[in-house]
């Protein structure tokens, strides 16, 4: 059995406005058009909606009372046809993000604030995570988009550059390397260093630019947070092997960073999602804000 809309609102605008002329009016109908419409609906039910007579049709009560239920039903389909034109408007709709934690201090606040311009009613759920686990969740479909990096091609993923970012050494006050320029791995070797836990991608860069240099990575301190390792650093701790993009360098001018002579110290910040996944309409609008944000991207993979 199959009930259109159209029988729907035509039943409930016959009860709700009590005249087949009036009914057929509202909806834009003609009023056979209408009769037709109802007629339909009745031997699609096996119910009399209406009885009829000389003066005109009047809803029985099981037309009436299928008129109140169907007026809800409509009601709430219309409030849902809305919403997804709202969506596809960009002007409402949730976005789910994976994305590394110093990227999160540094470029999504910017990009927040243009999608906020643009469209102040989109929501967007972030979710900071270590490199893997913002791939991981971007292919399971928990999130539509990522922002991380790849060590290799991956079948499951459609990346964008974003940028690159570079590791640097953050030495603490007054340390004796802040007359160099640059430094090499070997003498950061030597010094007590200060990294982020072994689960991070930047802790994977600067393991795989010591063990390119013949070194073995042995940091004094670990730390889970950008915010505790320069905590460490300006405590005189060590020297932090950091991303040049942290936040929280930034806000710490007393302490100075130097290159790190080591190509290896270097990552591409990308822009993931699911091969041939759709974006919805407010991820399609964060993906855009994020490219602003950072001057545009090339596709890469």
């Amino acid at each position: 059995m199959t009930i259109s809309l159209r029988q729907l609102r035509a039943l409930t605008a016959a009860v709700e406005t009590g005249s087949f002329g009036r009914a057929a009016a509202r909806l834009h109908l003609s009023q056979p058009a209408l009769t037709v419409q109802i007629r339909s609906l009745e031997q699609r039910l096996g119910l009399t909606l209406f009885d009829r007579s000389a003066r005109g049709a009047r809803p029985t009560e099981a037309g009436r009372n299928l008129a109140q239920s169907f007026g809800r039903v409509l009601e709430e389909v219309d409030q849902l046809v809305a919403g997804a034109r709202e969506q596809a408007a960009r002007r409402s709709g949730t976005v789910h993000l994976a994305v590394l934690p110093s990227v999160a201090s540094t470029l999504l606040p910017a990009a927040l604030t243009r999608l906020r311009q643009a469209h102040p009613a989109i929501r967007v759920l972030l979710r900071d995570a270590v490199a893997r686990h913002v791939a991981d969740q971007v292919k399971a479909g928990e999130v539509e988009l990522g922002i991380g990096i790849l060590q290799g091609a991956d079948a499951e993923l459609e990346a964008e550059s974003l940028f690159e970012d570079k590791l640097v050494a953050v030495l603490p006050p007054g340390h004796r390397f802040g007359a160099l320029r640059r430094l090499s791995p070997e003498a950061l070797a030597r010094e007590p260093l200060i990294l982020t836990d072994p689960g991070s991608s930047v802790r994977a860069l600067a393991e795989r630019a010591f063990a390119e240099a013949g070194l073995v990575l042995r940091p004094a301190y670990e730390a889970t947070y950008m915010s505790t390792a320069v905590a460490l650093v300006r405590a005189g701790l060590g020297i932090g092997v950091l991303p040049a993009t942290a936040l929280d360098l930034r806000l710490t001018p007393l302490l100075d960073t130097k290159p790190i002579d080591a190509a290896a110290m270097r990552r591409r910040i990308l822009l993931l999602r699911r091969r041939g996944a759709s974006l919805s309409p407010a991820a399609e609008a964060l993906a855009e804000a994020i490219h602003v944000a950072v001057g545009g991207g090339a596709h890469i993979r």
